[in-house]
């Protein structure tokens, strides 16, 4: 039908005009920046890296696999992988990023980076006052303002955080008790016998390193 689209506009508007004077929780003005709504567990804004512990460095769980940079849709991710390798939370030595860039002015918020990410590494914020003075390269956020502790995961995110956590416990638990596993079938594995030399025979020569 014709203008069935300003009339549905038309109908939400007046629903909501109506219920700012009648619902509880619209009647009362928030006094922003004074007072704050609480956000919700759900709600993202941009990006940021996850560490572990006290040490941006030491606990950064991205081992830059590049995945989120391949699958970033408006490609606002930039990535160099490192030349050494660092242990990562379960003592495994990985690859770190060199530098880990994100242009925010960019960014869609989209999520895609954390659903892809293996290592639980990039998360989604819910700090929104970002604005600048400058236009460009204040909106590139690098390793060291992206970078930011599983504790405060833990305050913005808790639900989320926690799955995490235990999900990555349960990981390197399994990955311990088959390396457990794995070193006491070796040291049960018998030890084949050297075969007696039979009589009017020379011993085999052993295998010795050429000097």
């Amino acid at each position: 039908m014709l203008g069935e689209g300003i009339i549905k506009g038309l109908a939400e508007t007046a629903r909501n005009f109506v219920g700012s004077y009648v619902e509880a929780d619209r009647l009362t003005t928030v006094q922003y920046p004074e007072e704050r709504l609480p956000t919700k567990e759900a709600a993202r804004n941009f990006p940021f890296l996850v560490f572990d512990g006290n040490d941006p460095h030491a606990g950064m769980r991205c081992v830059a696999c590049q995945i989120c940079e391949k699958e970033c849709p408006p490609q606002c991710i930039y990535i160099i992988k490192s030349e050494d390798k660092k242990p990562d939370y379960m003592g495994k030595p990985q690859f770190y990023p060199k530098v880990f860039d994100i242009d925010i002015s960019v960014c869609m918020s989209c999520q895609i980076c954390v659903e892809v990410c293996p290592f639980e590494a990039i998360k989604m914020d819910k700090d929104f006052e970002l604005s600048k003075r400058e236009r460009f390269d204040a909106l590139l956020f690098r390793k060291e303002e992206l970078s930011k502790s599983n504790e405060y995961y833990h305050r913005i995110h808790p639900v989320e955080a926690a799955a995490v956590d235990a999900n990555l416990a349960a990981a390197a638990a399994a990955a311990e008790a088959k390396k457990k596993a794995a070193a006491a079938a070796a040291a049960a594995k018998p030890v084949t016998p050297t075969p007696p030399t039979p009589p009017g025979e020379a011993p085999p020569e052993s295998s010795s390193p050429t000097s």
